[in-house]
């Protein structure tokens, strides 16, 4: 009998544990953010369209930075470009602080476009790191568990943003018929009101920022094995024309671009969702936990079950999971609609790590610029959103101004999501269907 070759030799054990923990440093900050769409609706009085600019901002920088990121790894080394993403990282957390104390949208949009920067310098670096560590064989998996460790930080983004942050933002506060009081206010004490919940939004970003600072230091001091090109030469263009030519990366690319825009477009609209049939946004996080719960549940069920099902036809069969889902928080109005958009979550588990696995299969040295490839992909976390959130504008500022194919536009938005999950599907029928995966 054969034995299946190890996860991850023990020689690496000590280093895929450090750089698992950045999968849970940038989960935290990806869901102490969602909720500030709906925050910053609030304290500044935006129209939906404006208050997605939040993730326009923070998945563009994403886009922007993974292809230099590429470039610096390629030339010197997985450790440097982890600490150069920390000190980003760290950076645009801290700038919050003035942009606080300025009071300005756009100062607090640059603070998340340079804070992104880093999380693409450690996206870029992190995940072809984690499938280096091992067998090839056990590469998709390995990523699988890496990614489980994103909920548990995305949880504890939630927890600060429902605790620390929507829990004390003074223009959250209702009457006894559940009016927000912010609404009725005069000029002056709004302007009061927004002072106060500016800082209140701006204090565990600055805190974060600390942390992060420190995290710097230790992995600056550990002794970290290296998967660096030793020369440092950079050959773009012959590494570009390797991986156009490479069917499964160009189009897990895209695959994971509509993945992306899925994602964020759930876990951001969630608090929309619930507002439109009488929950707050403070009680509204509980459904985003809930969502983050079965998420994490179906990234430990789908580590199993990649031991004995091939990735393409998982990813086909979570795929349809997914736009079941899909259906049901469209057409399905109320608590129902509501826990259908929960359950998506549990769905796109498989995918992120899945279809990064087999667009990086044997790329070998290329996968350095394959990832950033894949990580320039998060761009549809900058997209999808506020397309999203323009159609949540046709009847209004409201979530149930008008109907759409009989449904209120925020249950019509989530065709959006729905065209997505499609095009994840069509990619994991063709890999499937050549039968490499």
């Amino acid at each position: 009998m054969t034995q299946k070759p190890a996860l991850v030799p023990k020689n690496l054990v000590l280093p895929f544990i450090l750089i698992t923990s950045l999968f849970a440093l940038w989960g935290f900050a990806n869901d102490i953010t969602n909720p500030m769409v709906a925050a910053f609706k609030r304290v500044l009085e935006l129209n939906n369209t404006q208050a997605s600019w939040v993730q326009l901002a923070f998945y563009g920088g994403y886009f922007t930075m993974a292809l230099p990121a590429a470039f610096f790894i390629k030339k010197y080394s997985y450790k440097t470009g982890v600490l150069l993403g920390l000190g980003l990282y760290a950076l645009g957390a801290c700038l919050f602080y003035p942009a606080a104390a300025w009071e300005s949208y756009g100062f607090f949009l640059a603070a998340l476009y340079i804070l992104t920067f880093g999380l693409a310098f450690l996206e870029t670096t992190a995940n072809p790191y984690i499938l280096s560590m091992g067998p090839e064989a056990t590469a998709t998996q390995r990523l699988n568990l890496a990614q489980a460790f994103n909920p548990m930080g995305a949880l504890a983004g939630l927890f600060v943003a429902k605790t620390f942050i929507l829990n004390a933002l003074q223009s959250n506060n209702t009457d006894e018929n559940g009016n927000l009081i912010f609404d009725s206010l005069d000029a002056t004490a709004k302007a009061a009101i927004k002072t106060n919940d500016l800082m209140v939004i701006r204090n565990p970003y600055v805190m974060l920022g600390l942390v992060v600072l420190v995290i710097f230091v230790i992995i600056a001091m550990m002794k970290m094995p290296e998967n660096a090109d030793s020369s440092g030469k950079v050959d773009f263009a012959p590494t570009m024309n390797r991986l156009l030519k490479n069917r499964n990366f160009v189009e897990g690319t895209f695959a994971q671009m509509f993945y992306v825009g899925a994602q964020i477009m759930v876990w951001t609209y969630i608090y929309q969702y619930a507002e439109s049939i009488g929950i707050n946004t403070y009680n509204a996080v509980n459904y985003a936990y809930a969502s983050l719960g079965v998420f994490l549940v179906g990234r430990w069920v789908c580590t199993f079950l990649l031991r004995v099902m091939p990735p393409s036809k998982l990813l086909a069969g979570f795929a349809l999971l997914a736009m079941a889902f899909t259906l049901g928080t469209i057409f399905l109005e109320g608590m129902a609609g509501l826990y259908s958009l929960v359950g998506i979550s549990f769905a796109m588990s498989l995918m992120f790590p899945t279809i990064y696995g087999i667009a990086l299969d044997g790329l070998g040295e290329d996968s350095k610029f394959a990832a950033a490839f894949l990580v320039m992909a998060i761009v549809g976390g900058a997209i999808m959103p506020t397309l999203q959130g323009m159609i949540l504008d046709l009847g209004g500022a409201g979530y149930t101004d008008t109907l759409v194919l009989g449904v209120p536009e925020v249950n019509f938005s989530f065709f959006l999501p729905m065209t997505c999950f499609l095009m994840v599907f069509l990619f994991a029928v063709r890999v499937k269907r050549i039968g490499q995966f």
